[in-house]
């Protein structure tokens, strides 16, 4: 059997999924969806190994690579922050009791 053969749809997904994750019925919702050639003769659908294979390429996932997000850059690692990680506080840091003072404080002036 050649790659360029023409197949009833059952057939060929049969042959290019032997674990049955593919049937006749998803080839037709691919075609219908542009991914896969097919052709209809005598109100048979048919398509090719080749046609297939060619579908996968069209349907493959490519992994998208962040734009930016939280993740270390190696060519960074060594130039490390000396305030701890999870700290956003653009303000100079001041301890827990001058932290509840302030707070004590300003319920005061309510």
């Amino acid at each position: 059997m050649r790659p360029d053969d023409h197949l009833r749809l059952s057939v060929a997904a049969e042959i290019a999924y032997p674990d049955g994750s593919m049937t006749a019925s998803g080839l037709r919702q691919e075609a219908k969806r542009g991914h896969l050639a097919i052709w209809r003769a005598a109100g048979k659908d048919y398509t090719t190994l080749q046609a297939i294979d060619e579908m996968r390429e069209r349907c493959r996932v490519h992994v998208k690579v962040p734009a930016s997000g939280s993740g270390r850059n190696a060519s960074r690692a060594d130039a490390s922050s000396p305030r701890q990680p999870g700290s956003s506080s653009t303000t100079a840091a001041i301890s827990p009791r001058d932290a509840l003072l302030a707070k004590l404080n300003a319920r005061k002036k309510r």
